[in-house]
């Protein structure tokens, strides 16, 4: 429920230019963007659902997208490796994590990359989104990792590789609508007419590019997800602590 709640906040970025007459002012989406972060982030440590342990994952896995950025900025049309460790941690350690690890791992890059401009807060809630997706559906996921696992992961890869692509367009569409004047951005549109342009103008420049992602993540995960999964799987295990009494006997192992 208070992943919904903060999420609801970033469908509202996204879903501004197709209710409104003028695009969102830049600090209005880095205002959204930044308070949905830290706002969860601040409910999972006080809480103690984000404790140190998985701090420092966090941590490790935004640094290594980091620096897997940095080395492959230019990826084969919409794909990048960066993907790949989101949708495994937020498969094995749940939506609240995976949310955390998408926007925290896309924040790490994009100062890593001087990539800070105005489309980083649509990239900040789309890809936390796209970590939250792996977690729902790795919810109720019990045991060693199955090849069923690798399977509704590559699945989540897919979709994900495509949401991800007409999300960041929202922007594109907003902002470069004059390129496009048979089926950009205009003020004053109706929703049914915003929302048949848009279908267009997705269609039209970047369903293909971003087949690249969705099939490139699919091929990644087919090849390291099971290993991958494995090992945060165990880390996970490592990191939960079972407190007992000094006079109850030890629990078996």
């Amino acid at each position: 429920m208070i992943l919904l709640a903060v999420s609801l906040a970033g469908v509202g970025l996204f879903f501004w230019p197709f209710i409104a007459s003028a695009a969102p002012p830049q600090t209005f989406s880095f205002a959204i963007a930044l308070g949905v972060v830290a706002v969860l982030a601040f409910i999972e440590l006080s809480t103690r659902r984000l404790d140190a342990r998985r701090f420092a994952l966090l941590a490790a896995i935004a640094a290594l997208d980091a620096g897997l950025r940095l080395v492959l900025v230019v990826g084969v049309g919409g794909f990048s490796p960066i993907f790949f460790l989101i949708l495994a941690a937020g498969y094995v350690y749940g939506p609240s994590f995976g949310f955390l690890c998408g926007a925290t791992s896309l924040l790490a890059s994009a100062v890593a990359t001087g990539g800070i401009g105005p489309w980083l807060p649509y990239q900040l809630i789309a890809c936390g989104w796209v970590g939250m997706a792996a977690g729902l559906a790795g919810t109720g996921r019990t045991g060693m990792t199955t090849k069923r696992d690798v399977l509704v992961l590559a699945a989540v890869g897919l979709v994900t590789g495509y949401v991800f692509g007409a999300l960041l367009d929202v922007w594109d569409w907003t902002t470069f609508y004059r390129a496009a004047p048979s089926f950009g951005w205009l003020p004053g549109l109706s929703l049914g007419d915003a929302l048949a342009r848009f279908g267009h103008f997705y269609a039209a420049t970047s369903a293909v590019y971003d087949s690249f992602r969705a099939v490139g993540n699919v091929i990644v995960i087919a090849i390291l997800g099971a290993p991958v999964l494995a090992a945060f799987a165990r880390l996970r295990a490592r990191f939960h602590v079972t407190w007992v009494s000094a006079d109850q006997p030890p629990l078996p192992t």
